[in-house]
């Protein structure tokens, strides 16, 4: 993890997407050249070198930097006008802001806010949402606000509502860590490629609800978990990260679910740090990790 990221008050992320161009890297180097700014990491990939998609993060310094932003935005919204790029740029000394909403099953809520509190995953918890109120004591066991709303078929546009009222202006981002409930279009718009899902189920197998029952039922050797971002296709959004574990006939569907969340905290946690770190682009249905 970039501890050094959240440390350097003059550092900063650059993410840059774009097709396929000659001079492209060139020209992005030189800009920070002329700012002075001293370039501590550099990451790229292209789709094809000849009529691709680039992508690029640059991780860097730069001593005027509070002074220098608004300028530097300027300069890279101008070369986009001649490279048509997307581009975000972040400063390393502003700490995200992650809401959680979960339901009642609490071990990915519980990894969280371990690794919140130990600072392996350097974010602001502004809160914590819940359709269900079995969490509240552990969560208010670490100083961080908790809502219930509760939620069903009848009151889930209210509900809604209600969890973007509480949200508004205070995340950056979202996490559902085992939050059982689908989202609606409407919420997602507001949170486009921010909103972190955990599926218990290696993705694009066993897609929607009781993976681990029809991964018993079907015999399986391996079960893993995807963290992915959340769009209108349910569990089909772009994967950030994946893992697996070996599972025998000896596991009952119990068994499976407790082996499960072993893998779940890992790769939602995982996830979660390099989005915060920005090393995470999304393009199209897929992510490009510069891990």
């Amino acid at each position: 993890m970039d501890h050094d990221l959240a440390k350097k008050e003059n550092r900063a992320v650059l993410l840059i997407s774009c097709p396929e161009r000659l001079g492209i890297i060139s020209a992005v180097s030189n800009l920070l050249f002329g700012y002075k700014a001293n370039i501590v990491q550099f990451d790229q990939h292209t789709t094809d070198p000849r009529d691709g998609m680039f992508f690029m993060r640059i991780l860097f310094d730069l001593d005027s930097l509070e002074a220098s932003y608004p300028q530097l935005e300027q300069d890279l919204s101008n070369m986009a006008q001649e490279y048509p790029m997307e581009w975000r740029l972040s400063k390393g000394s502003q700490t995200k802001r992650m809401a959680i909403f979960v339901s009642k099953m609490d071990h990915c809520l519980v990894e969280l806010l371990w690794r919140w509190k130990s600072r392996e995953i350097l974010v602001d918890i502004p809160m914590v949402i819940s359709n269900h109120p079995d969490v509240k004591d552990t969560v208010e066991s670490y100083g961080i606000p908790f809502y219930h709303i509760p939620t069903n078929t009848q009151t889930k546009e209210e509900a809604e509502q209600a969890a973007l009222e509480i949200l508004r202006g205070k995340a950056d981002f979202l996490v559902l860590a085992r939050y059982m409930q689908i989202l609606s279009p409407r919420f997602i718009a507001h949170y486009p490629n921010q909103i972190i899902n955990i599926h218990h189920s290696f993705l694009p197998a066993f897609i929607g609800a009781n993976p681990y029952k029809r991964a018993f039922m079907r015999g399986v050797k391996l079960i893993g978990a995807t963290a992915h971002y959340v769009t209108n296709d349910l569990d089909e959004g772009p994967i950030i990260e994946q893992d697996v574990i070996r599972v025998n006939h000896r596991l009952n569907e119990s068994d499976l679910k407790v082996a499960g969340r072993r893998v779940e905290r890992n790769v939602l946690a995982q996830a979660i740090s390099w989005h915060v770190e920005d090393k995470v682009i999304v393009y199209g249905n897929k992510t490009i990790v510069f891990a």
